[in-house]
């Protein structure tokens, strides 16, 4: 009995480890000490006890999901393990969009047929159908494909 009480205790304290250690190994490693307790209780004390300690390792974990996932957040040191803000910020400008079809712009780098253009102060990365185009040459967005503008030289 010893044995499978310090099973189940030893698979949810893992998993409630889980939130500092990421990786996934403390919550395999505690489930797997939860799936050894039942099988334990199955095999000492028979088919009640087993199903008694399934529904009882059910509840733990799901007990031990909801400190970790309501009440955690909302306490000093939780707020340090979940993010509060948003990143909306970009690398790089988002690629075109129907917005700009039809603008004039200039070719920031030598098309040949693809390159950088400006198209109102903003940089995106276009090919030309037109063929060759010089760098500082006009330029007028004709359509917009999956992450590129299609532009024709004016």
């Amino acid at each position: 009995m010893s044995t499978l009480v310090f099973l189940f205790a030893l698979g949810i304290v893992l998993i409630l480890l889980e939130v500092i250690v990421p990786g996934g190994v403390l919550g395999v490693l505690g489930g797997l000490a939860l799936l050894a307790g039942i099988g334990l209780a199955f095999y000492q004390h028979g088919a009640k006890a087993g199903g008694l300690a399934t529904l009882v390792a059910i509840a733990c974990l799901g007990l031990s999901l909801y400190i970790e996932f309501a009440l955690l957040p909302k306490t000093a040191i939780g707020k340090k393990f979940f993010l509060r803000q948003s990143i909306d910020a970009a690398s790089q400008p988002l690629p075109g969009d129907a917005s700009v079809i039809g603008k004039i712009g200039e070719a920031a780098t030598t098309m040949a047929p693809s390159g950088y253009v400006l198209v109102e102060g903003r940089r995106y990365e276009a090919s030309s159908q037109s063929g060759l185009i010089a760098r500082g040459a006009k330029v007028r967005v004709v359509g917009v494909d999956n992450f590129h503008l299609i532009v024709f030289q004016t």
